[in-house]
């Protein structure tokens, strides 16, 4: 996960830039953003701490340019639901791009979660108001399709709510749910077959 660079930088720089958020999103992870240091960070990135503050003057900006890049890419799914597509169809594909995003992007979604449990100091500037718009958005589509009757009826920002903690999980709690249901059960394939069976019956009108 990596956010654009200067187009100034050279190849060398970019390559760099890229093994310290590569570090950083290992270090922030796993240990949080109190727990982290910038020595674990250049660690993990295979470079020396000089190096690191070169690219980034501390970890704070680090941090901050992870967490903007991850929320960016976490909306990005949502920002997709098309006004003239079918309702039903297009909240199932939310939904799986949302399990397949914590298939393929555990620690992201885990240092996200770190900073929510922290309360989101880091977030207030990131998120600003552009997540609320972004979800007011697509829950006036949401309710516009319940009003034509095309969804059944509920609370369009409680089901969106309710699709980010179902899909979250399966990342944020994976050693748990790997423990429950053991080696040789795939909780993605499962979850994507539950969650279509699950909101087509919440859902269809």
């Amino acid at each position: 996960m990596t956010e654009a660079a200067p187009a100034t930088m050279t190849r060398i720089q970019q390559k760099n830039r890229d093994l310290i958020l590569e570090g950083a999103l290992t270090a922030f992870s796993a240990n949080g953003f109190r727990g982290a240091t910038i020595d674990q960070i250049a660690k993990a990135a295979g470079l020396s701490k000089p190096n690191v503050l070169y690219y980034f003057a501390s970890k704070d900006e680090i941090h901050k340019t992870l967490l903007t890049t991850l929320l960016e890419m976490w909306l990005d799914p949502l920002r997709r639901l098309d006004p003239e597509g079918d309702p039903l169809a297009e909240v199932l594909a939310y939904i799986r791009a949302k399990l397949m995003m914590s298939r393929d992007f555990p620690r992201e979604s885990r240092l996200f979660a770190y900073e929510i449990l922290q309360g989101a100091p880091h977030l207030t500037e990131v998120l600003g108001a552009g997540l609320r718009q972004i979800v007011d958005d697509s829950a006036a589509i949401l309710a516009r399709w319940m009003d034509q009757g095309r969804l059944r009826r509920v609370d369009p920002h409680h089901l969106i709510f309710s699709i980010w903690a179902l899909t979250q999980h399966y990342a944020d709690f994976d050693a748990q749910v790997r423990a429950v249901l053991g080696a040789s059960r795939d909780p993605i394939a499962e979850a994507e077959g539950f969650a279509e069976d699950l909101y087509r019956r919440l859902l269809a009108p």
